[in-house]
C-alpha cells in the first residue's frame, strides 16, 4: 500500500509540474500601487507553483502589487520571468532580514518583513502552493475594513475560531502538549503566559493570512517570541513556530477575520468542496488523487480567457 501510494503522489507531482507549464502562457500581473501588497518567500523550486498561486488570486481579487522574499535561491533567469509575469516586483533579500529578537530562517524572514511592510500596506502572505478557485469577497471586505484574517488550520480547529489563548491551551492540550512538535508545545506554554486569559489565539494557517495596516511593527511577535523562548528554549527555533507566531499577530489585531472553512480550505486527505474559493495544498497530501493538477489546469484557464 504505501508503495502504491508513493508511486502515486509521484505520478501526481509529474501531472502537476506539466499542467503548471501553462502558466507562462498567460497574461502578467498589471500591478497596482494601491496600499495592498501580495507577499511571498519563494525560490527556483516553486517558481511555477508560485506563478499559479500569485496570478489565480489576482484574477479573483485584482488589486495591489507583488513583493517578494528570495530564499536565496532564485536564478537571473528566474528573475527575468518573474519581472515578466509579476509586475517587476520588488525582491527582498532573506539574508539581509534581521529577525532580532525572533528567531532566524524557518519562515521567521518572511513574517518579519510582513511586519515591516505593513506600516503602510495591507500585506496578504501566500504560499506558493495554493490556488485561488473562485471570487474571494470575504478577502476584499477585510482589506477594505483593514481587518487581518487567517486561513483556519482544518475543519476541527475553525469550529473554535478566535478564544483566549490560555483557553485554547486548555481546550488542546489540558494535559500538556500533544505531540512533541513546536506548535503543540508553544500552545499547552499559552496557559502559563500572565496574559494568556486576556490575549488571543486561533489555530490558523499561515499559508494564507492578511495583515492589516497597523503601527505596532514587531513589537507584539517580540513580545511573545521573548515568551516563548522563555519556555521552550531551542524547542521555539524549531520550523513551525513561525505559525504560531503569525496566528498570534492575527489573533491579537482588532477584529480579525477567519476565513469561512467551507470555501477556503487546506487539502487534507478528504473530498474536496463542492465549490471552493481557496485551496492550500499541504504537504503530505499535495498530489493525493491529482486535485493539485486539476486545480491549476482549471486556474490557468480561466486566466487565458
Amino acid at each position: 500500500m504505501e508503495f502504491i501510494e508513493a508511486i502515486s503522489r509521484k505520478a501526481g507531482g509529474w501531472a502537476h509540474e506539466r499542467a503548471a507549464q501553462g502558466i507562462l502562457n498567460t497574461p502578467p500581473i498589471a500591478p497596482q500601487d494601491d496600499g495592498l501588497i501580495l507577499f511571498s518567500m519563494i525560490g527556483t523550486a516553486v517558481l511555477l507553483p508560485y506563478l499559479v498561486a500569485a496570478k489565480s488570486l489576482h484574477h479573483h481579487l485584482p488589486r495591489g502589487k507583488v513583493v517578494l522574499l528570495d530564499d536565496g535561491t532564485l536564478t537571473a533567469e528566474d528573475r527575468h520571468v518573474l519581472a515578466l509575469h509579476c509586475g517587476n516586483p520588488h525582491i527582498l533579500d532573506k539574508a539581509k532580514v534581521d529577525t532580532t529578537p525572533c528567531p532566524r530562517n524557518n519562515c521567521w524572514e518572511r513574517l518579519i518583513s510582513i511586519l515591516d511592510l505593513r506600516s503602510d500596506h495591507y500585506v496578504i502572505q501566500l504560499d506558493s502552493d495554493t490556488v485561488t478557485t473562485g471570487p474571494v469577497p470575504e478577502v476584499a471586505a477585510a482589506i477594505d475594513a483593514n481587518r487581518s484574517f487567517t486561513l483556519a488550520g482544518g475543519a476541527d480547529e475553525a469550529q473554535y475560531g478566535f478564544r483566549s489563548a490560555a483557553e485554547l491551551s486548555r481546550i488542546f492540550h489540558a494535559n500538556g502538549p500533544t505531540t512533541a512538535h513546536v506548535q503543540a508545545q508553544a500552545e499547552a506554554a499559552m496557559k502559563t503566559l500572565p496574559d494568556g486569559d486576556r490575549s488571543r489565539y486561533i489555530r490558523g494557517c499561515a499559508g494564507f493570512a492578511g495583515f492589516a495596516r497597523s503601527d505596532d511593527g514587531r513589537a507584539t511577535v517580540a513580545r511573545f517570541s521573548a515568551a516563548m523562548d522563555e519556555r521552550l528554549g531551542d524547542i521555539w527555533r524549531q520550523w513551525g513556530s513561525e505559525q504560531v507566531a503569525s496566528n498570534w499577530v492575527i489573533a491579537n489585531d482588532p477584529d480579525p477575520l477567519q476565513l469561512p472553512y467551507d470555501r477556503y480550505i487546506n487539502h487534507w486527505d478528504e473530498p474536496m468542496p463542492d465549490d471552493p474559493a481557496f485551496l492550500h495544498f499541504i504537504g503530505t497530501y499535495r498530489y493525493r488523487w491529482g486535485n493539485y493538477a486539476r486545480a491549476t489546469k482549471a486556474a490557468i484557464h480561466r486566466l487565458k480567457g
